[in-house]
């Protein structure tokens, strides 16, 4: 993934305006969307769903949109300055102990990510299970997902998987969205009545599970962070070239940025429909029947989002889907955190690579420690629901901080480049937006601290 100096790589290039030629560079946000169609929609959002029924439609919608004016700064930012997450978050001012304070708060959110992982493996075994292989065999699948994802990160397969990850992960969520479709011929149909009830901007007396779903629905803290990594590697910023000063280097920043925009908002509408698919199977099928998702039913309940929907043959759809969506999630997530786990040894001292194959051999032996460690979570634990929201919580705490470091970005490190010539207004309207979205990070994580002390 990212180079702290990915702009000297090669010549600057200019940025397409056609719309063609803006597609021919879209990809980070698709690749994001991939990976957060799993552990986020398929479990907290359905999960989600059968506790509040569709009273937090308002919440799931506000969840996915806010997050985007920060994934959209923090993209900025790595245009800009060709650094990546860590080293943008190592710039912010502030107490220092080897790295920045920012640094550190990431680095306990980055230790609860493995019980993520874990609890996606741990689901894939019991749909294995639930297929028809031996019960006691479910923690021999654990393993074979675990050694499935080292050997194809280390073989260097990425590419490859990750494209048809992507693929099974659309079919998957065409068929979720079908699913809502076919559900209005049902006794679990959709009324007006009903999604204007989720329109009421009302708040669950637990709100364990709705602060899960939103530090992890859209892009979580952990895909606000592989974002601009993604960017990197797409090469907005080696076609960008080095800041000299000058005018040309400026429109250039200014329009490679366009082009992270448009990725951003298209990956926004694709993941805001496919949760929002999500959710309202969850409150229509498993709400309708007073029946909540712990970490006894998780599987054979969300089963029944399909079977419910398609019938019979809505089983299998799950089956092979929900691998699909998971293990894609399990692979994106473990190349993604491979490189920040890279960055992060780099940044604290302990081990520095002096050049790019040291730097690749690093990130594969990252490759291999991550999902071993994710494997042990979940032979050790095995609780599905619990190993999800760990981590979901975790991003959750993790969202205002990483809003503050997209506010002083916006306003103290690349403000020339957020700012048009002639359209003062886009700043403006940019800018309150972002305010908006870190005020609203910071009340959500607030409330849940809150609701917690006085619960």
């Amino acid at each position: 993934m990212g180079n702290s100096q990915p702009a000297k790589m090669e010549r600057p290039l200019d940025p397409p305006t056609h719309w063609r030629g803006i597609a021919g560079y879209l990809g980070p946000g698709l690749i994001i969307t991939a990976s957060i169609v799993g552990s986020g929609e398929l479990i907290v959002t359905p999960k989600l769903g059968s506790e509040a029924g569709f009273s937090l439609l308002w919440f799931i919608v506000l969840g996915c949109m806010v997050k985007v004016f920060v994934q959209i700064e923090l993209g900025r930012y790595a245009i800009s300055h060709g650094q990546t997450t860590l080293e943008a978050m190592d710039s912010m001012p502030g107490p220092r102990l080897v790295v920045s304070w920012l640094v550190w708060i990431w680095l306990l959110m980055l230790l609860s990510l493995p019980f993520q992982v874990a609890g996606m493996m741990t689901a894939i075994a019991s749909m294995v299970t639930l297929a028809g292989t031996p019960p006691n065999l479910e923690k021999l699948w654990v393993i074979v997902v675990a050694l499935i994802t080292m050997g194809l990160l280390i073989s260097g397969r990425y590419r490859l998987v990750q494209n048809l990850s992507t693929a099974m992960v659309a079919v998957f969520t065409l068929f979720t969205a079908l699913a809502l479709v076919a559900v209005q011929r049902t006794e679990f149909h959709i009324t007006t009545a009903q999604i204007a009830s989720g329109f009421t901007f009302q708040l669950p007396s637990s709100f364990t599970t709705a602060f899960a779903a939103f530090g992890i629905i859209g892009v979580g803290a952990s895909e606000l962070i592989y974002y601009p990594y993604w960017c990197l590697e797409k090469g907005y910023a080696r076609h960008t070239g080095v800041n000299d000063g000058s005018a040309s280097w400026l429109d250039r920043a200014r329009g490679w940025v366009r082009v992270m925009v448009t990725d951003a908002w298209l990956s926004l509408v694709v993941y805001t429909l496919a949760t929002v698919a999500f959710y309202l199977l969850g409150a229509a099928v498993l709400f309708g029947q007073g029946k909540e998702i712990s970490n006894e039913n998780v599987i054979p309940f969300l089963s029944e989002l399909y079977t419910k929907s398609y019938g019979q043959i809505g089983l299998a759809v799950f089956l092979v889907g929900g691998v699909c969506v998971l293990f894609s999630t399990i692979f994106a997530s473990t190349a993604s955190n491979a490189h920040i786990l890279t960055d992060t040894v780099r940044a604290f001292g302990v081990y520095r690579p002096a050049n790019d194959d040291q730097r690749i051999r690093a990130v594969k032996i990252a490759s291999v420690v991550w999902p071993a460690i994710a494997m042990i979570i979940s032979l050790c634990v095995g609780d599905v629901v619990s190993l999800v929201l760990i981590g979901a919580i975790c991003q959750g705490l993790m969202l205002p901080f990483l809003a503050v470091a997209a506010l002083y970005f916006r306003y103290f490190r690349h403000r020339e480049v957020a700012e048009q010539p002639g359209k003062a207004w886009q700043f403006r309207i940019g800018s309150a937006c972002l305010w908006v979205s870190a005020i609203c990070m910071t009340l959500v994580g607030f409330y849940q601290v809150w609701a917690k002390l006085t619960d």
